[in-house]
């Protein structure tokens, strides 16, 4: 057995075992009756189960973890992005590894990804929150394209965006035609609460062009670090924020852009100069039940962490099936940790 066989077997035994003890993780199976009830975080979310199986575990030489986006196709197989360049093909079951495929700007050298789309060809789309970029991978990691991105949305001093707070979300909706990206933060000048959401349209030969700018409202002290598309076009939004000594803030938003305003040629946003992005509140993810839960450091609830990643993974009966996963930084305080929601917009 050779140590990659050795590794994806360890690790697929024990993600089964970790999904078994944190209670119904699997997405597929109906949930027992009054299960929803017991394990619900509001009205609107229930959870599933969690799994810290992938937890500081190596495949294939690679470091299993710093997980910043998450994405479910057309088949059903799950990837997930790593900020370190990383691109991960997990079981949609197990979560196990099954292959690892690094990525690189056009020089070699490693991005700092954050927003993952897998397009309906099996193509990647990937953010990077450096420049910030977005490039087209093919599936073995080599570089199709890179999409445009207005002047303004750009780091700092070439546009207005603050280092290590522009593209973190990346979503397509429904129809492959339209590809939205947040923003974390605000640009500089504009309002601190108001965050850019940037659209792009796919053109009849494949290419995209930049589309619709939205400015959506975050809660204050807090950023956006995903979004995800619902099957009716709407977008689910992660709001996320840490204060040492206290712990996370994870809060989960249905957002409806269809009656907000193009903002891409507004210079500074303010609040009351602007029709949003409309939201309602899902979830505040600490009224989950813990499940057993623990956390490394100070937490409102040992269940959360650094949640960064989200993807829909199915719907039905009962809902939307969203996955999340956090970012562990590769920092013993922290856990790579999945999290299974039942969410009913």
């Amino acid at each position: 057995m050779t140590l990659r066989t050795a590794l994806a077997a360890v690790t697929a035994g024990l993600a089964a075992a970790c999904l078994t003890a944190a209670g119904p993780a699997t997405a597929s199976p109906a949930a027992a009756p009054g299960a929803a009830a017991r394990n619900a975080c509001s009205s609107s979310v229930s959870l599933d189960g969690f799994s810290d199986a992938l937890d500081k575990t190596v495949f294939d030489g690679t470091y299993v973890g710093n997980f910043s986006a998450l994405a479910a196709d057309r088949r059903g197989t799950l990837t997930a992005l790593s900020d370190r360049s990383a691109l991960f093909r997990l079981d949609a079951d197990t979560l196990a590894p099954r292959s690892v495929v690094p990525l690189a700007d056009e020089s070699g050298a490693a991005l700092d990804s954050e927003g993952l789309v897998v397009d309906r060809d099996g193509t990647y789309l990937v953010s990077s929150e450096t420049e910030p970029s977005i490039r087209r991978y093919s599936r073995t990691g080599k570089i199709l394209d890179r999409l445009p991105v207005p002047d303004a949305l750009r780091t700092a001093p070439a546009g207005r965006a603050r280092a290590n707070g522009s593209f973190e979300g990346l979503t397509l909706l429904p129809g492959g035609r339209t590809l939205v990206a947040s923003m974390e933060y605000a640009l500089s000048g504009d309002d601190p609460g108001l965050v850019r959401v940037q659209t792009w349209q796919r053109t009849r030969h494949g290419t995209w062009r930049p589309g619709a700018q939205y400015a959506y409202p975050v809660d204050a002290g807090l950023g956006v670090p995903e979004v995800a598309a619902t099957p009716d076009g709407r977008l689910l939004v992660l709001e996320r924020g840490f204060t040492s000594g206290v712990g996370n803030t994870v809060r989960l938003y249905l957002a409806d852009a269809r009656r907000a305003a193009d903002v891409g040629g507004t210079g500074n946003l303010t609040a009351s100069g602007v029709r949003t992005v409309r939201k309602s509140l899902l979830a505040d993810l600490v009224a989950c039940p813990s499940l057993g839960a623990t956390a490394r450091q100070p937490q409102p609830n040992p269940l959360l962490d650094n949640i960064e990643g989200m993807a829909v993974t199915g719907h039905g009966k009962g809902g939307l099936r969203v996955l999340l996963v956090s970012d562990d930084n590769q920092s013993a305080a922290q856990t790579t940790r999945f999290l299974r929601l039942r969410v009913r917009p």
